[in-house]
């Protein structure tokens, strides 16, 4: 049995996570999103895999290599000018053999459980491909499947309306060679992409079956916007078994499941309360609080008297002393100044929204802080507050409130006016007495 994982794009409602690695490579409890993936796959017996690349191929290659490391054997297909997933799907005609195959988005987490439920059909040939779905609120944001009795009948992508008849698409599907022919029959969408829905779509008005197959929402997400990935590092969190590698001093508390990796310190007074991952050779205090569903990579500093909560801290960065980082995300090589905080809650305590290609859009959290890109400089007593994103290669100076966005490679500095006046003198002369 063979799996195509799709990872050619670049994830765009991502940046500035994306500014620097593929959408694919953002960690999510420790581990890069694609790694989940075909950690899925192996634990259901599937070990031969063909990756498509695109955007940043290199960072995805020079991880992953040839997946021994994994227990999987992979090999590579490159799409030259990503124009969508059928496009994708195309590039594969010619490299493999087999007359069916898996085929993932590498852009979704997704747990062992849920990819059973589609492996465990994947001999069953009296249908010709097999699409999972999942029921979700939002049916705007993916792809709306209409179902008949267990087949899929049409697909549309990203629909305008809701349709309370139907489920979204989870980007999991089986495929016989018929694909192929059906893609080439696939025209260009209005969002000016070949999408890999309209070829299902194709193949099911031609008279073949494509089977329905409902999988659990507890085990899958699609990662398309930044909150995303704080959902799933809180489901990846929930499943990881714990185990302590690292020195956690004889005054510091673990509470919970809590992977601690080699080389890494919890030092005195600190707490810190599971699910978390903190990843090799990373320091954690003295007197730091780690809150549930917080990710630390590696080479990573957090200072004295220092909380973190519900966050994704990417490797080597520092958090230094007197600092609150709050469901936020924070890539590689940060350096933030004593006293920098991330407001992570609105005055009103209403959902917090963020700008997303140009476009405001309503996260549904009431909880969730600041984006910060790789390689991010600021002074002390920075705040951040809730919702805002940072370029990449930013530096921010000393006192500054960051209430909007900020592009890459910005310089923020805060002007002070100093008021110079000359004190009168208030002495008096006191009588003595005696």
């Amino acid at each position: 049995m063979r799996a195509v994982i799709l990872a050619a794009g670049e994830g765009k409602r991502l940046r500035p996570l994306t500014d620097s690695r593929p959408k694919h490579m953002i960690p999510v409890a420790g581990r890069p999103l694609i790694q989940h993936i075909i950690e899925a796959l192996r634990d259901n017996g599937v070990h031969k895999l063909t990756i498509v690349l695109g955007y940043q191929r290199e960072t995805i290659e020079r991880y992953l290599f040839d997946g021994k490391d994994l227990g999987v054997e992979i090999d590579y297909v490159y799409q030259p000018r990503p124009q969508g997933t059928a496009d994708a799907v195309m590039q594969l005609q010619n490299h493999l053999e087999e007359p069916r195959f898996l085929l993932l988005h590498g852009d979704i987490y997704v747990t062992p459980n849920a990819v059973r439920e589609v492996v465990k059909v994947f001999d069953d040939t009296s249908f010709d491909a097999v699409v999972a779905v999942v029921k979700v609120k939002d049916q705007g944001r993916y792809g709306l499947v209409t179902i008949e009795d267990d087949s899929v009948k049409c697909i549309i992508e990203k629909p305008e309306a809701k349709s309370a008849g139907g489920a979204a698409n989870a980007g999991l599907y089986i495929f016989e060679r018929s694909i192929f022919n059906a893609v080439k029959k696939t025209s260009m969408s209005p969002r000016g992409e070949l999408e890999l829905t309209d070829s299902i779509t194709h193949l099911v008005r031609q008279g073949l079956k494509a089977k329905a197959v409902l999988i659990d929402k507890e085990g899958w997400i699609d990662v398309g916007r930044p909150w995303d990935l704080l959902e799933a590092n809180e489901k990846a969190l929930a499943i990881l078994q714990p185990k302590v590698d690292g020195e956690v001093e004889n005054t510091a508390t673990l509470i919970g499941p809590v992977t601690v990796g080699s080389g890494a310190k919890i030092l005195s007074g600190s707490r810190v309360e599971g699910p978390t991952y903190i990843g090799e050779r990373s320091i954690i205090g003295p007197n730091c609080h780690i809150r549930p569903y917080t990710s630390i990579g590696q080479d990573v500093r957090v200072g004295n008297g220092c909380e973190v909560k519900s966050c994704i801290i990417m490797s080597h960065t520092k958090i230094p002393h007197q600092s609150y980082f709050g469901d936020s995300i924070i890539g590689e090589r940060c350096n933030f100044g004593a006293g920098t905080i991330t407001g992570n809650l609105r005055l009103d305590r209403k959902t917090i929204r963020m700008r997303i290609k140009g476009e405001t859009i309503d996260s549904g959290r009431t909880k969730l802080g600041a984006i910060i890109g790789d390689d991010i400089s600021t002074g002390v007593n920075v705040n951040f507050m809730p919702g805002v994103k940072v370029g990449s290669a930013t530096f921010i100076g000393p006192g500054v409130t960051v209430h909007k966005d900020i592009p890459p490679k910005a310089e923020i500095l805060m002007r002070q006016t100093i008021v110079r006046k000359r004190r009168r003198n208030q002495v008096k002369k006191v009588k003595e007495i005696g």
